[in-house]
């Protein structure tokens, strides 16, 4: 009885925490459309305003699962072995895209005329793929994670 009422409560936690990463990857995918729809980007439209807040989202979404679920699985308090395979398996997937955001953050960090011109659309384009992947593996662990057994 004690058992299930604890089970019940991580869950519980769990689903919050995946909640949560869902609204904040809705946040972003916004600013993703945002920013991308402004093609051809000019600097008289609010790119920079706009790719600023992306960037900020992107960068704190990624930090987010990793101090959110990835901490929970590293310090050893999930012992579901569907839930650890699932990591060990994503887990360098998603570093590589999270280490991805981190440089097209602060590729971006200051926007200049010539990143504008030369980069953005591709970068933006590249992002597009990289978030659709990382998506997919965050919904595969998110799944493991909700499992029952």
């Amino acid at each position: 009885m004690q058992q299930d009422a604890t089970f019940v409560e991580r869950r519980g936690r769990t689903r919050e925490v995946i909640e949560k990463l869902l609204a904040e990857r809705q946040q972003l995918l916004v600013a993703f459309c945002e920013v991308a729809g402004l093609e051809p980007f000019h600097p008289d439209t609010p790119v920079r305003r706009l790719l600023q807040r992306f960037c900020q989202l992107l960068v704190d979404y990624v930090a987010m699962i990793h101090f959110e679920l990835y901490n929970r699985i590293a310090e050893g308090t999930e012992r579901r072995a569907r839930v650890l395979h699932s990591a060990a398996e994503i887990y360098p997937r998603l570093a590589s895209t999270t280490d991805w955001a981190v440089e097209f953050n602060d590729r971006y960090e200051v926007l200049t005329p010539e990143k504008l011109a030369k980069g953005l659309a591709q970068d933006l384009s590249a992002a597009g793929n990289i978030l659709a992947e990382r998506f997919e593996l965050e919904d595969r662990l998110f799944e493991a994670l909700l499992a029952r057994q």
